[in-house]
């Protein structure tokens, strides 16, 4: 196997997956519209890109959805070629300590070929690593969004909180993706998405086409803003429905 992006963030200091309710996703459509002017990336200079960390929990139980993710990050880029672009950040964790991040990149196939280098293997979550993580990144140079995507939360969900209100002081929303159905995660989940001024959402083990939809919904956000996201809504079916569905 090839050795996976070499960067590492470092600290400073169930049952069965549902789908979405009706009332879920009209809220989740809420949330994303009434972002403030503040936190709108379509408020950045003109000629710049929208800069994106697509984080990804990397432990066992992943390996299907961080297949599923290999595949539809193209996606991610596709929907904002014509916006004005956009530059995706890998991030994920792995095993007992392992918390590594990409370059950005502004090429689908360069972070496939990252992504494709990288196998989950058993450990715990490091959510508050990818925080603090974003946090800095955003002080170089600013960040749209983070994108997250994970099944569990095994850590002091204080702490999480703490660094979410952080993110939120940086005008980073955090769009909180869980698979299945784990109330703790859910709980954190959540929290970390409202002190962000972010949004949540569950989608079903296995649902590709949903994972997808989510994506680009963000992924326009991160690249052109609320009027992006309005504008990928009315020409888009598959991501209405979706969009009229999550929260």
């Amino acid at each position: 196997m090839a050795k996976p992006p070499d960067r590492a963030p470092s600290e400073t200091s169930s049952p069965p997956a549902t789908t979405s309710s009706r009332a879920e996703i009209d809220a989740f459509v809420a949330e994303v519209r009434a972002l403030g002017a503040a936190r709108d990336p379509g408020l950045r200079e003109a000629g710049a890109r929208g800069r994106l960390v697509f984080a990804l929990d990397a432990t066992m139980s992943r390996q299907p959805t961080w297949d599923t993710a290999c595949r539809l990050q193209a996606d991610m880029f596709a929907e904002t070629a014509a916006i004005g672009g956009l530059d995706v950040q890998l991030v994920y964790f792995r095993g007992l300590s392992e918390c590594r991040s990409s370059r950005f990149v502004s090429d689908p196939r360069a972070l496939g070929g990252l992504m494709e280098k990288i196998d989950c293997r058993g450990g715990h979550t490091q959510i508050r690593k990818v925080l603090a993580h974003v946090r800095r990144e955003t002080e170089t140079a600013k960040v749209a969004a983070l994108v997250y995507v994970g099944d569990a939360m095994e850590e002091s969900v204080d702490d999480l909180c703490a660094r979410a209100g952080e993110l939120g002081l940086a005008a980073v929303p955090c769009f909180m993706f869980q698979e299945g159905h784990d109330p703790v995660a859910e709980q954190a989940f959540r929290e970390i998405a409202r002190l962000s001024g972010g949004a949540y959402c569950r989608f079903s083990t296995g649902a590709a086409h949903e994972l997808g939809e989510l994506l680009r919904a963000v992924a326009a956000y991160a690249s052109g803003g609320r009027q992006a996201l309005h504008r990928l809504s009315g020409r888009n079916a598959s991501a209405v429905r979706l969009l009229e569905q999550l929260r």
